[in-house]
């Protein structure tokens, strides 16, 4: 059977081993703060093993208390890379509490309590763990299953160290001089080891799946505007049947090649963005905008009828008339044009509602541009007002 020493001494390679691994990931990945956080976290703990393991065999004073802060600043750490990962912010919602358990700690222990040290740190310990446990569940948008484990393990880890300050407190041991060595210290190590190995290795999975969600939401972005890019179209409504409430807007800027060879492609793309902000202020559920390449833009809009659809694409087309961008040679205002295709009660597919759109498109531009067309209005093509032409 292993002693305590062996226990600790696992513990301590587990963690080396899985500190090591975070940062050779974090070297490829530099973007992934979190992992970086997590390995100093480790190695805090790391630490703290082995002057825990020194403590066993020469007790001291001081090293006691560098024990205890060298445990709380560990998971403190590990608390922090865990709110980084999932964005949650006000990182001082945990720094400060556990700063100032750490100060009481460093008090008592100077005053020769170091088992009511003890108890305070294992108290902290506990809070943060389960922090961290309700952090996850609470905010994670990934994997639930992933996340339930995540929350289980630090749940798990948690309740150790909470049995550990338990025992202390139900002994009444306030002065030890020397390191804890009961039933509940020996379990803690061997969950502490399961655990943050658990956790490591959960850890490397999530940083997977945010690699693969930041990937994806590359390739399905259009890197100048920010709006959705044709791959996105096609991946979300490839293979969607479009119904009589679901329509496809189609728009194309007005005279943009002049634009660019009168004010530059600098400014071109300037009056791109201005479009695709436009559109982002008239997108709501239901209503998603694309960059279908070039000055071609696309905006899929669902459970509307054809007159609002109209009227929502006429109101894209008099905002982005308003719109102003400043040139060396004065200020410019844009144009658009807009033809739109809808669905059939039978159901029709992305391609023929695109076709129907363009072809009113099409038909917008002969009409004199600066206009939305349907297949219901092909002679109401009256140019959209206020919106000025374009250079």
């Amino acid at each position: 059977m292993l002693d305590f020493s062996s226990l600790l001494l696992a513990a301590a390679l587990s963690g080396i081993c899985l500190s090591v691994t975070m940062f050779a990931i974090w070297f490829t990945a530099p973007k992934a703060g979190f992992v970086l956080t997590a390995a100093c976290g480790i190695l805090m703990l790391v630490a703290h093993v082995i002057l825990f393991w020194r403590c066993t065999k020469d007790p001291d004073p001081l090293l006691c208390q560098i024990v205890l802060a060298l445990l709380t600043l560990g998971f403190l750490i590990l608390c922090v890379s865990a709110m980084q990962y999932l964005g949650v912010p006000g990182y001082r919602r945990a720094v400060a509490p556990s700063l100032a358990a750490m100060a009481v700690c460093a008090v008592v222990t100077f005053l020769g309590l170091d088992g009511v040290g003890f108890i305070v740190t294992y108290i902290t310990v506990t809070a943060l763990l389960s922090a961290i446990g309700a952090m996850f569940w609470i905010n994670g948008s990934h994997d639930r299953r992933i996340l339930l484990v995540v929350s289980f393990l630090s749940g798990t880890c948690a309740v150790s160290f909470a049995l550990c300050g338990a025992v202390l407190l139900a002994k009444g041991q306030w002065t030890l001089a020397v390191a804890p060595d009961n039933w509940a210290e020996r379990l803690n190590s061997v969950v502490a080891v399961a655990c943050m190995t658990g956790l490591g290795a959960l850890t490397l999975s999530l940083h997977h799946l945010q690699a693969q969600i930041e990937l994806k939401a590359e390739t399905m972005t259009d890197p100048l505007t920010g709006l959705l890019n044709r791959r996105a179209l096609t991946s979300l409504y490839g293979e969607r049947s479009f119904g009589p409430f679901m329509s496809v807007v189609m728009f194309d800027l007005d005279h943009f090649k002049r634009t660019n060879d009168v004010y530059g492609h600098p400014v071109g793309d300037q009056v791109l963005c201005r479009f695709a902000a436009v559109i982002k202020k008239y997108a709501r559920t239901g209503v998603d905008a694309f960059r279908l390449g070039g000055e071609e833009f696309a905006v899929v809009m669902s459970r509307m009828t054809e007159e609002k659809a109209h009227d929502l694409a006429s109101k894209i087309c008099v905002a982005f008339g308003t719109e102003i961008v400043a040139t060396q040679l004065g200020k410019l205002r844009s144009t658009v044009s807009g033809g739109l295709g809808f669905g059939e009660a039978d159901g029709s597919s992305l391609d023929k509602v695109l076709t129907e759109a363009d072809t009113a498109l099409y038909a917008a531009k002969h009409a004199g541009r600066n206009c939305v067309v349907s297949r219901n209005r092909m002679g109401e093509a009256d140019p959209i007002k206020p919106a000025l032409r374009s250079a």
